[in-house]
């Protein structure tokens, strides 16, 4: 599933169903967005969303909006 083009509302029922069947759990919530940073820039597995304006050396950009 893509999940970059959907909206809040589309996420949080996609994630409501998963765990309602017992299929998984959603990613945890990070914030603001410099504590996201750091838990990015302290494991590159993992993926996150911050505002491009907070983007900076320590974080690498794999899709963007603009």
């Amino acid at each position: 599933m893509q999940f970059a083009s959907k909206s809040a509302a589309q996420l949080k029922a996609y994630w409501s169903k998963i765990i309602f069947t017992g299929k998984g759990q959603p990613p945890r919530e990070v914030s603001p967005s410099e504590k996201v940073k750091k838990v990015l820039a302290d494991n590159p597995h993992l993926i996150g969303y911050i505002d491009h304006s907070e983007v900076d050396a320590n974080v690498k950009v794999v899709l963007s909006s603009r």
